[in-house]
């Protein structure tokens, strides 16, 4: 679809249409596009030659990596020469004929057919540096956030060729967006370990003592798998590399989604006879949409070791399969890797009605990326890049790099509140992805983190979205990296914090800014005891996903900085909008009225019930208290309405002395109230006294 396409396309419009630009990239085929140069300086060239085919030979068998599988992987390393073609006169791998010839050949082997790892070495010009290249080759790639016709990998082994011994290795993760598991000066007597991802097959590091587990942070005397900094911009993170690693085996899962073409799975196409459902990962991993789930999976099985691949000439008793290891030279005839774009659905939240984007993914071949004569544009970490730049002429220091972080959470009825009266965040029970809508390159999140590298600066709508989780976008303005040699984080969210609804309890917030005189630039949604959830610019009408059992203050601010806010609080999922937005006094006061009045009725209640020795005797006098609230809160936005400031003032300061009044009745009554009414009441007036001195602060009416 072209990338003027119609806006109101709803159903497999191509993510592209809604961003008006581009196509997501190939996972782990990217890196030269974008920001997976580690932020090289803009115009730089750097000049590599390929050594003679001993030396090639001899760094290629050295280096060749062991490569470990889930025990539920499908697609294994192949050689794709068997599904090759002719087409108008170029060789090409189709995708429909590559997955199904692997699919039946695998099936009549019994094993995976034709083994095997393709290499190329460079060296830098001038320089005691070469880097032996090993690609991997599947004929599918299935995941949550990718999937695609093809799939190469790459492992980078950068050696210095005067000592012989590895500076760093460079393992190729999901896409430019999302920072590589590399690893800087490992031990030079292990063989490189790849733990791939089951279906995607990103490359995870696994350097240390146990073999067979990726692990981020070092444990005791064991060392971590990958040396990658620590994420910056929030401060629970200050101890997370920021790399990829393999969820699956740090706690959190991922469902894996069906690929569709055409409107159905995959597997029934004409064109794929071989293919079935028992083609595809298990069933007992795998969701048939997004939108079929009410919640996030809570049964996904963890990651098991499978198959194990490692060089024929090693003769290692562990390996499953020898694999062949051959020069990607001998496959650079093949001019390109095809096959139609695969889609799934996710919405993607708008005022009104969600619009629904298909994720989409193009296919690369390695020989004509950047990074494949310049392994060097695949370093992410700038920490690695300026290590190597210290060391080697010819690697140039690390230029800035612009981050988008944020973790994500998933909000729930909080214990602390009453039925329907406050929500709480937790972590994610599975991870996520997110994505650009200006450059749409899916990434999904590491330990409930969602990271974006080497984005540009300047305005950007993100989305995150997920298995069983209502969708979040937001507008996000991404800052110039001012560190010359390295990177910047802009948060998003909450001061770096996404909440997310499970589907079952999502209520769609819509604010409608149509028809309002207020230039509205702002929008935050804060629950009584889940404290600030939602908080982003806005310019136009705008929704937000909330749970159904919180208790909602939605504050809008103009261009002048005035302040609108408005009580939300959702009975069942039914969609709640808030029609043309004020701000200034009448909007404060009279929030202040209906706040207060909710307070009043639930507390009424409470005293009729009698619980905790809370009679509506003892409790008189602070429903007397709060109706004189309620009636100055009335009276102020009444006068405020009709342009009649001086009145409106009056009426302001006697809400602020009536609110004292039934602030100070209920402390000496907080004893009887029972718990939770007590911190809900508690919570209530103390957002009543913000927004009555904002109120009168106000300039505007």
């Amino acid at each position: 679809m072209p990338p003027d396409a119609d806006p109101d396309v709803r159903r497999r419009a191509l993510l592209a249409a809604l961003a008006g630009t581009g196509t997501a990239s190939l996972a782990g085929c990217s890196a030269s596009e974008g920001p997976g140069d580690g932020g090289t300086p803009d115009g730089e060239t750097t000049r590599t030659q390929t050594p003679d085919a001993e030396t090639a030979r001899r760094l290629a068998e050295r280096f060749a990596p062991t490569l470990v599988f889930d025990s539920a992987e499908r697609w294994f390393p192949t050689d794709p020469r068997p599904y090759a073609s002719d087409r108008d006169g170029e060789t090409i791998v189709d995708g429909f004929d590559a997955f199904d010839g692997y699919t039946r050949r695998h099936a009549e082997a019994g094993s995976p057919p034709d083994p095997t790892v393709f290499y190329h070495v460079v060296e830098y010009v001038d320089s005691p540096l070469a880097v032996a290249q090993f690609w991997y080759y599947s004929a599918f790639d299935q995941f949550t956030t990718n999937f695609h016709w093809h799939d190469w990998e790459v492992l980078h082994a950068f050696v210095d060729t005067e000592s012989g011994e590895p500076q760093l290795y460079v393992a190729s993760s999901h896409s430019a967006r999302v920072p590589n598991n590399e690893h800087l000066d490992p031990d030079p007597s292990r063989v490189p370990r790849i733990l791939s991802e089951l279906g995607s097959h990103s490359s995870a590091l696994s350097l240390n003592d146990r073999p067979n587990d990726f692990q981020r942070l070092p444990l005791g005397t064991l060392p971590a798998d990958i040396t990658n900094r620590a994420l910056e911009g929030i401060e629970a993170l200050t101890d997370l590399p920021a790399a990829y690693g393999l969820p699956r085996d740090e706690g959190l899962r991922f469902p894996y989604v069906v690929p569709e073409l055409d409107g159905q799975p995959i597997y029934e196409h004409e064109r794929l006879p071989a293919v079935d459902r028992e083609t595809l990962v298990a069933e007992a991993l795998t969701v048939r949409s997004f939108e079929d789930l009410s919640s996030p999976p809570s049964d996904l099985p963890t990651r098991e070791t499978g198959t194990v691949f490692d060089h024929a000439s090693r003769s290692n008793p562990d390996a499953d399969v020898d694999y062949d290891l051959v020069p990607t030279s001998e496959l650079e005839d093949i001019a390109s890797f095809t096959g139609p774009q695969l889609s799934f659905e996710f919405a993607v939240p708008q005022f009104a009605e969600d619009a629904v984007a298909s994720h989409i993914t193009t296919a690369g071949t390695p020989w004509q990326q950047d990074r494949y004569d310049d392994p060097a544009a695949d370093i992410t970490e700038p920490a690695h890049r300026a290590a190597l730049a210290d060391r080697y002429d010819a690697i140039a220091p690390p230029g800035p790099l612009n981050d988008l972080v944020a973790t994500v959470s998933e909000t729930l009825a909080s214990d602390d509140a009453p039925d329907g009266g406050g929500v709480e965040t937790t972590s994610p029970s599975v991870e996520l992805f997110a994505l650009l809508r200006s450059d749409p390159v899916a990434a999904p999140t590491f330990r409930g983190v969602t990271m974006l590298r080497g984005v540009e600066a300047g305005e950007h709508r993100l989305t995150v979205n997920g298995a069983g989780v209502a969708p979040h976008e937001e507008p996000v303005t991404v800052e110039e990296t001012t560190d010359g040699g390295g990177s910047t984080a802009t948060l998003a969210g909450v001061d770096g914090e996404i909440a997310m609804t499970p589907v079952a309890d999502a209520v769609k917030l819509e604010v409608d800014a149509e028809g309002t005189e207020a230039d509205l630039t702002a929008l935050a949604v804060d629950d009584d005891f889940g404290g600030r959830l939602y908080e982003a610019p806005m310019d136009g009408p705008d929704a937000v996903y909330v749970h159904r059992e919180g208790a909602y203050t939605t504050e809008v601010r103009d261009v002048d900085d005035a302040v609108g806010a408005f009580r939300v609080n959702p009975s069942d999922t039914a969609p709640v909008r808030i029609d043309r937005p004020r701000t200034g006094k009448a909007s404060l006061a009279s929030f202040v009225a209906t706040l207060t009045g909710e307070t009043t009725d639930r507390l009424g209640t409470v005293g009729a019930e009698g619980n905790g020795g809370g009679t509506t005797q003892t409790l008189g006098g602070l429903l007397r208290a709060l109706e004189a609230v309620s009636g100055a809160a009335g009276r102020a936005a009444e006068r405020a309405e009709v342009g009649d400031r001086g009145g409106a003032d009056q009426a302001l300061e006697a809400l602020s002395a009536n609110l004292d009044r039934a602030i100070e009745r209920f402390e000496s009554l907080r004893e009887t109230v029972p718990d939770p009414h007590a911190a809900a009441t508690d919570r209530q007036f103390r957002e009543a006294r913000r927004r009555t001195n904002q109120a009168i602060a106000a300039e505007k009416l």
